[in-house]
């Protein structure tokens, strides 16, 4: 866990573009929201292979929104129940559920619907709000800690040289 860390941080302190970082980030949001042995999953772990989103930065939010999921299962609960008994949809859901798909993925799970609903409307907020942080942090607070003396003295010693040639960090991270 503390090398998963290591690697966010690694990431936020390079030049990879907030965007992917971001997105990775909203992508682990779906899956760490939702519960894990669900079809959907799967296909969120595609889009983070094929888009190419930052692996560390998936991983690490996957399990930060998982565990914050079991916090918020009571209120996917009755956003499932209020979303699958809505008189409306009664309709949409008999038709979905006499696919196979539908009861595969088990949407008509209330806590299933209600998560995967909470955080597909979450997704592009998300995104915008995740990319802004990123971007605040790269100039404000990393920005700070590289002016500091602290970090100008430890730039100055020979075991930042050595961390950098055994990290792969060359280029200035810190």
């Amino acid at each position: 866990m503390i090398e998963a860390v290591a690697n966010l941080l690694k990431v936020l302190n390079s030049e990879t573009e907030p965007g992917q970082i971001s997105l990775a980030l909203c992508l682990s949001m779906v899956a760490g929201l939702t519960p894990v042995l669900c079809p959907h999953n799967l296909l969120v772990l595609l889009l983070v292979l094929v888009l190419r989103v930052n692996l560390s930065s998936f991983v690490l939010g996957w399990a930060f929104f998982s565990a914050v999921a079991y916090a918020l299962d009571p209120l996917f609960d009755r956003m499932g129940l209020a979303i699958l008994t809505a008189p409306r949809l009664t309709g949409l859901w008999t038709g979905l559920y006499n696919t196979s798909w539908f009861r595969l993925d088990r949407l008509n799970n209330t806590i299933v619907m209600g998560s995967l609903i909470f955080s597909l409307v979450l997704f592009v907020p998300g995104l915008i709000v995740f990319n802004l942080l990123i971007r605040r942090y790269r100039e404000h607070i990393l920005a700070w800690v590289r002016k500091t003396r602290l970090m100008q003295a430890f730039k100055a010693t020979r075991l930042f040289e050595v961390y950098q040639s055994v990290s792969g960090w060359r280029g200035g991270a810190i």
